[in-house]
């Protein structure tokens, strides 16, 4: 059997016009050695990235690389997060944003996958001249953080929905609801820097590249939509996520948009 000879190195072709500018917007004169080893996985990834999904997504450029960077903190994939966290910076994402996204996978995520991904941060923000540390975000006190957790819980999830879930807790596991209520909105999600809403997406964002979240996702999907992230924002954003998280994932992530918010279906006609 004769097997096709490869073609010569350097007649792939590169990625088309748009996948270019959006490249060149991002990444202003970086030539990734990818395109050198690797020219026909950058010209598939790169057409898919950078031009394909964006044409079946509204979701503004800032958003899109912030909840990116938060799916990429969940997914461990420390040297692509470098990547994107100096495309984030060039679009205008704050340095203050940056931060708040590490902080708000501390919750989700835990610190064990954090860490590092803190410490890369800190590196980036040093090398562009930024001080450290940045101006404090946090908005509760060892006195407040539980009314206050409280306070933006029920204004995420629902009031019915903490009081349920407290009642349905055992006895032996309260203190995971309080832990749950002060540490993880009282600390955590009541910081200032970044607006509920956008706190909502990246969560989902985590979840959705964690894996093995489904409940939890498909209760954040709801949550989203109680602060004003509608259906259409939600596709655009696992739209955003799926060239870095993969098919599985994503899939997932609809069918939990699915079941909490169900798409509106045409009768078919008699």
């Amino acid at each position: 059997m004769k097997v096709a000879a490869a073609p010569p190195f350097g007649v792939f072709d590169m990625p088309n016009e748009q996948a270019t500018r959006t490249h060149q917007t991002l990444f202003p004169d970086h030539i990734s050695t990818l395109a050198v080893t690797d020219p026909e996985l950058i010209e598939v990834f790169d057409n898919f990235a950078f031009d394909e999904v964006l044409r079946d997504s509204n979701l503004p450029t800032k958003t899109r690389l912030m909840v990116q960077l938060a799916a990429l903190i969940a997914s461990q994939a420390l040297r692509e997060y470098r990547v994107m966290l100096c495309a984030a910076l060039t679009v205008g994402v704050t340095p203050v944003e940056v931060k708040e996204i590490v902080y708000q996978a501390v919750p989700y995520a835990g610190m064990a996958k954090v860490f590092e991904f803190l410490h890369a941060t800190n590196e980036a923000l040093s090398e562009r001249g930024i001080a450290l540390p940045l101006a404090p975000q946090s908005t509760s006190t060892p006195d407040t953080r539980l009314q206050n957790g409280r306070d933006v819980q029920s204004h995420i999830v629902g009031k019915d929905t903490v009081e349920k879930m407290y009642a349905l807790a055992p006895l032996d596991q309260q203190h995971i609801q309080r832990l749950l209520t002060a540490n993880c909105f009282g600390d955590w999600v009541s910081r200032g820097g970044i607006d509920i809403p956008m706190r909502e997406l990246l969560t989902f964002s985590m979840l959705v590249s964690l894996g093995g979240c489904e409940p939890q996702v498909k209760g954040h999907v709801a949550a989203n939509l109680r602060v004003g992230n509608n259906r259409s924002r939600l596709i655009d954003v696992t739209t955003q996520l799926l060239p870095f998280i993969g098919y599985p994932r994503t899939l997932n992530a609809l069918r939990a948009i699915d079941e909490a918010a169900p798409a509106q279906r045409a009768i078919p006609c008699e």
